[in-house]
Formats: structure tokens, sequence, C-alpha cells
């Protein structure tokens, strides 16, 4: 059993392949697995350190406009397109999955040229490009939200799979990881932007917390991200608010335990990353989504509609977002203990438990259909 995935440039698109990946080796502990990268994407760091073979090509994403940069990335695509057809002549896959990302679009292309049965993974509920136009190449689409179903042409072949989540948020207990975490009854608030920060966000979380913090009423723990770790605990001092006076306030960079973080929250405050969402349907966990207005397409408001539009969660949009309108959503919601729990069972409604199982399916169901 020969795989090759093609996927990366961010964690959104490297961490599913690596988790369609992992599962396939523990269940075809034979199968050769191998990825297709860039030498600058995150994926040169992630794939090794799994222990992956990774090909890296050079291409580059494209803005939809004519220029000078347009016209060189073409050629760039084009030798691209060439390369990945000598690996997939050599490796001879028996599939080809790409997971989004401008690395997936040569890889697929190429592997759809030559024959190989191909699949594409789409995390977003509003497609990208590359999706949108391998659509009609590959033997299948693999979907994360039902609502993408809108975007592509009636006969693309599809499938509803959902977004390959770490098994740790699957068995992480509120109760236990509470205890863990040193939490005592009051309500306990987990916001994040990302992993680099938001700064409109980190701005906005900054004074709501020297809104509450004094008040003592709840809990919360927020990640600043790398660039909001440099600022935002001088903009709290500057508020006068020393947050070693606060033990109810944890401001860290990073969350590492993300399982057991989320799983103590009461409610969630963050972006509308695909995986993120994913992460709170398993989870079953109510949530205030504040889109980045900053990615292709806007297609974190897509994914933040899906879950608002199903009553699992509260849109704000950026431009509308204030410390004044984040804790009167904050305080209204904790509040009203039904409503969160309403949300988080519709979050959890949405969630789709056996994702990489289904994939893994669908790409066996590929192979054996193989002519």
């Amino acid at each position: 059993m020969k795989i090759l995935l093609a996927g990366g440039g961010t964690a959104g698109h490297i961490n599913p392949a690596l988790a369609i990946a992992d599962f396939i080796r523990e269940r075809k502990p034979g199968a050769d697995i191998r990825f297709v990268g860039t030498e600058k994407g995150i994926e040169n760091k992630l794939v090794p350190k799994a222990g992956y073979p990774l090909y890296k090509i050079e291409v580059y994403g494209f803005k939809r406009e004519l220029s000078l940069k347009n016209i060189k990335k073409s050629f760039i695509l084009l030798r691209a397109v060439r390369e990945c057809e000598k690996i997939i002549r050599e490796f001879q896959p028996d599939v080809v999955i790409g997971t989004g990302g401008y690395v997936s679009g040569p890889v697929l292309y190429a592997a759809t040229k030559l024959g190989v049965r191909t699949a594409i993974h789409e995390q977003n509920a509003y497609p990208g490009m590359t999706s949108k136009l391998l659509s009609r190449r590959v033997d299948k689409v693999l979907i994360s939200f039902d609502e993408s179903r809108k975007y592509f042409h009636t006969k693309t072949s599809m499938a509803l799979v959902g977004n390959p989540i770490n098994e740790k948020m699957l068995f992480a207990d509120r109760e236990t990881c509470r205890r863990k975490l040193g939490l005592d009854e009051r309500p306990y608030v987990v916001s994040f932007g990302g992993s680099m920060g938001a700064r409109k966000l980190n701005e906005t979380v900054a004074d709501f917390i020297a809104m509450h913090c004094r008040e003592g009423k709840i809990q919360h723990c927020h990640a600043t991200g790398k660039f909001g770790w440099k600022w935002m605990p001088d903009r709290l001092r500057e508020a006068g608010i020393d947050l070693a006076a606060y033990p109810q306030i944890d401001m860290r960079e990073y969350i590492y335990n993300m399982n057991e973080v989320m799983a103590a929250a009461d409610l969630i405050i963050c972006r509308a990353g695909a995986i993120t969402l994913g992460e709170l349907q398993v989870m079953g966990k109510p949530s205030i989504l504040i889109p980045s207005p900053n990615v292709t397409n806007n297609h974190q408001y897509y994914n933040a509609r899906a879950l608002s539009d199903a009553g699992a969660a509260v849109l704000i949009e950026e431009k509308d977002l204030t410390a004044q309108l984040l804790r009167q959503t904050v305080d209204d919601l904790l509040a009203d203990p039904r409503t969160l729990e309403t949300m988080g069972k519709r979050a959890q409604s949405m969630a789709i438990l056996d994702s990489v199982q289904k994939i893994y399916d669908e790409l066996y169901a590929l192979m054996d259909t193989r002519a």
C-alpha cells in the first residue's frame, strides 16, 4: 500500500495530513507513506519529525491579479507539475490525497494526468481555490462541512468526513481536567487567537481582563501567541493590572495542554479556523467566534456561520469587536447555564467523531475501484 500526501504551508493543512498518515500507519504498518511539501512550509519540520519521507518542490500561492510575480509563479508551477510527475512515476502510489494549500495543486494535477486515484480534503466551509479548481479532476472531494456542497459542481463526487481531530480531545473529562488545572467552581473562560497571536483580539481581551479581573467572578486563561506575549502583559500593567495579584488570570504565550484546558472550559473565545471548530464540536463547547478577516476568501467567517446558524456559537465580526461588547456577551452567556448547555449540545451534534476512519475508508474504496 503506497500513499502520497500533499499539503502544507500552515498547520491547518499539514496536521490533517499527518493525522491521516498516522491512522493508516497504525492499521497498515507495512504501508509506504510519503509527503510532498515545500522547503519553507511548516511541513518541512513536522513531517520528518513524525517519521515520514518528504519530497520538496518549489511552488507559491497566487494573488488574484495580473502581475509579473504571478507570471513568474506560473512558470514555477509548470516546473512543479513536472517534478511531481517524476515523483509519482518513481514512487507509483496507489492513491494521492491533498489536504489543501497551494502545494496540493501541482501534486494532484500531476496524479490525475498519470491516471492515479486522487482525493482532496477540504477543511473549511468555504472551499479554497485549489479545492475548487481540482474538484472536477480528482476522484473524490472530502468535505468537512455539509455547507460546502453548494460551492462545488453538482457532478462532483463528494463525501462528508469532517476534520481529523487529535484523539486526546475525544477522551478529556471536564471534571478531571478542572481538578488537574486547580480550578474552583467559578466559570472558566478560555481565549486564544492562534500560535502567532491576533492583534485586535489580544487588545480586546486585554481590556476585557482589565474590566473583570478585580471582580474575581471568573477564571480566565488566555494565550497571547508569539507576538502578543511581547506586549500584552505590559498593556495590562499600564492599566494598573499586575497579573501576579490575580491568580484566577492565567496568561501564557501558548496553550500546550489544549485538550485539558478546552475540556475544563465553560466558554471559549477564539478565531474560526477549521481545526479549532472541529475541536469545539468534538468536545461540545459553547463559543464566541471572532473570525479572522485576514484569510483567503474570508473562509473563517463561513466556518463561524456554520456554527452560529446552528445555535452552537455566537459570531462577532472583528470590525464590531469591542471590550464592552465582549464583556456583555460573556456575562449574558455565563448568566444563562441552560443556553450554554444547549450551545454545547448543538456543537457536539455537528461533530464527526470518526473523521479519520471515514477518510481511510474513502481512500481504500478508491484503491478497490482502481481500473
